[in-house]
């Protein structure tokens, strides 16, 4: 069956992504297996979307009894589930409106028409300007993509979106030198994900609030995969203590179904009218049901404390291996469960992530030199240290 499941893809799906020749079929947990019954340990989670792991069973009767009650209406009515996540969400985030669509370009795209049409309704139309960071990655709409600070996602599609500077992130000072009366808001990644796992410095986040405010901008948090409790806290800009004026949500949210959500304060309220903005599948009942179990379940089980206990157990492992392993690994970072092993020199990323698949675990690579671990919410400490010793025989290898 494989072999002919292969076949089919390499005649009729679109060649834009660089799949190994396995074709998953089951997973339970943080396990999965393909269709030559292999096994592997799942530290990819899809990219840190499935945050309770595969199978759960909460989350499939969740899933199953509301696609067997009412799945779709659209937004010309309102539905039970998108409510009750609305008012989750804006409960657990401190904001105060919730928008709703299907995907983390999605809800970056509603962030960036938020800001622009704020200052437009208020009677500031010249404040259009986005101040975004190099190594950021905020989709692959032509909206996001602009905002992206990585050249090699936006090579060959010609003008871009305008209206966007660029500085190092990090830098308070550049962010000052590019403040204006033009710039509507500055939009951070509390964790650099696809630039390569890098944290926030220690107040920059608070910086950056300032600076909005002195400026009369808005701060506007990706929290695509940093949110719905990958770094230990719900959200990962808490970690420093700042509160922004909007953020985007996708990933995590939905558990493995597709839903994103942008978050915003009251004040922002007015700012996409109706007629605006809107997505045909934004806030389905099924969407909404299975973002509500993930939610149910990281309480129920208290996976916001496993995911910083167990990033934390990770994180020790990984500065381990690289002490243990000097010639191959520069230094561990992340934070919770959003971890990134930086190894030395021009390293084959896609080479040393098959063989570590070839020994039966799942890992992503981010930036041009690291393994990043993302494992489902649901990790356990003997499931840390598997995956560990698995990292320890490839890279041991040489």
């Amino acid at each position: 069956m494989t072999q002919e499941l292969l076949a089919i893809a390499g005649r009729h799906l679109y060649p834009n992504y660089r799949q190994p020749p396995v074709v998953l079929a089951r997973g339970r947990g943080l396990e999965v297996w393909d269709t030559e019954g292999r096994r592997y340990l799942d530290f990819a989670a899809g990219v840190a979307v499935c945050a309770v792991g595969h199978a759960h069973p909460a989350y499939v009767a969740a899933v199953s009894e509301q696609v067997a009650r009412l799945g779709h209406v659209s937004n010309y009515f309102y539905n039970e589930p998108n409510l009750r996540l609305a008012g989750e969400l804006c409960r657990r985030t401190g904001m105060d409106r919730a928008l709703f669509c299907n995907s983390g370009a999605e809800a970056n795209e509603a962030l960036l028409k938020l800001a622009r049409r704020h200052f437009f309704a208020t009677g500031q139309p010249d404040r259009v300007r986005f101040v975004a960071f190099d190594g950021s990655f905020h989709g692959r709409t032509m909206g996001a993509l602009a905002l992206t600070g990585q050249a090699k996602y936006q090579a060959g599609f010609g003008p871009g979106v305008g209206g966007v500077t660029h500085v190092a992130y990090g830098d308070l000072g550049a962010v000052r030198a590019a403040m204006g009366t033009d710039v509507a808001a500055i939009l951070v990644e509390p964790v650099l994900g696809e630039g390569g796992v890098v944290p926030a410095p220690p107040g920059f986040l608070a910086g950056l609030r300032a600076l909005a405010d002195e400026h009369g901008a808005l701060l506007l948090a990706d929290e695509i995969q940093t949110g719905v409790g990958r770094t230990g806290r719900f959200l990962g800009h808490e970690h420093d203590g700042v509160q922004v004026d909007a953020l985007s949500l996708a990933k995590g949210l939905g558990g493995g179904f597709p839903v994103g959500a942008m978050l915003c304060r009251e004040a922002l309220a007015g700012a996409l009218p109706p007629g605006t903005h809107g997505s045909t599948y934004g806030g389905n009942a099924l969407a909404s049901a299975a973002a509500l179990a993930v939610l149910s379940i990281l309480d129920a089980e208290g996976l916001l404390a496993n995911a910083e206990a167990q990033g934390e157990a990770l994180s020790r492992g990984l500065a381990a291996l690289a002490a243990k392993l000097p010639e191959r690994v520069e230094l561990e970072r992340g934070r919770g469960l959003l971890r990134a092993l930086v190894l030395r020199g021009t390293p084959d990323l896609r080479g040393i992530s098959g063989r570590l698949r070839e020994r039966g675990l799942l890992v992503t690579v981010a930036g041009d030199r690291a393994l990043r671990f993302t494992p489902p919410l649901v990790v356990s400490g003997a499931q840390v240290e598997e995956a560990l010793s698995v990292v320890e025989a490839v890279l041991s290898e040489g």
